[in-house]
């Protein structure tokens, strides 16, 4: 499976204007990538502004995206701020090829030092998808620093875990090391994408990584804009797994 990271700096709080910057960088997408992989709120930034930006499932950004998996033909996870009556839920959001909302997974972990959770709902189910029959588990940011969410994943066999995030640079040093122990204890590929640039709150520096089974780098990002692309071996996982039983002794679970 080819895995393709987009790593950008969303405009603050403007939509059209994010969406002009990826409809530049797709552009330079490798033809035979599986899967496009966003950063947290991809549109807007890790804004608060919650109700102002909340979407159904016709809303602009819901819309972007169904149409771009539509015409690139590939699967896409992306972060929208999502409305489901009167509950706003910060998501990752799988579109499948044909531009079908596949899965949504909405952020079980506000990240409370910002006031996040004053300003949106916690999701309260782990959402296990499928990347063309890969099973996948889906997480935004804060998660990353809670191991039992992707415990939890892997005791229903899934083999990636996918985090998409504004991770903040003086904590980015936690970033590489918690997405590298979450790959090692779980015997699972692990993606982190994180963006680039500021917020009136913020700078970041990227780093977007992947990592296999066993914990090796697959992909660094570094701090750049573009395009990052990397092959995935799943058979070579299915191994890892059959040589090494941890899964399996697994007590408190």
């Amino acid at each position: 499976m080819k895995i393709t990271i987009c790593q950008f700096a969303p405009s603050w709080e403007n939509i059209e204007e994010s969406i002009t910057k990826i409809d530049s960088l797709v552009t330079s997408l490798p033809n035979d990538s599986d899967l496009l992989i966003f950063p947290e709120m991809t549109l807007t930034g890790f804004t608060m502004k919650s109700r102002e930006y909340a979407e159904e499932l016709d809303g602009i950004s819901m819309m972007f995206f169904i149409n771009l998996s539509k015409k690139l033909k590939i699967n896409i996870i992306a972060g929208i701020i999502e409305k489901d009556g009167e509950k706003i839920f910060n998501s990752a959001v799988h579109f499948d090829r044909s531009g079908i909302i596949f899965a949504r997974y909405r952020k079980i972990h506000p990240f409370s030092m910002a006031d996040e959770h004053k300003y949106f709902d916690s999701g309260k189910e782990l959402v296990k998808t499928k990347i063309d029959g890969i099973p996948t588990g889906l997480s935004v940011c804060y998660d990353l620093r809670f191991p039992e969410l992707y415990r939890l994943y892997s005791k229903t066999g899934t083999k990636l875990l996918v985090n998409i995030a504004n991770w903040p640079i003086p904590r980015i040093h936690h970033w590489e090391q918690l997405l590298k122990a979450r790959a090692i204890e779980n015997l699972s590929c692990v993606i982190g994408v994180n963006r680039i640039g500021t917020d009136p709150y913020n700078e970041y520096n990227g780093s977007s990584y992947v990592f296999d089974s066993m914990g090796n780098e697959l992909l660094s990002c570094g701090d750049e804009k573009g395009l990052f692309s990397v092959d995935i071996d799943f058979d070579e996982l299915d191994k890892t797994r059959e040589k090494l039983n941890f899964l399996d002794d697994i007590k408190l679970l």
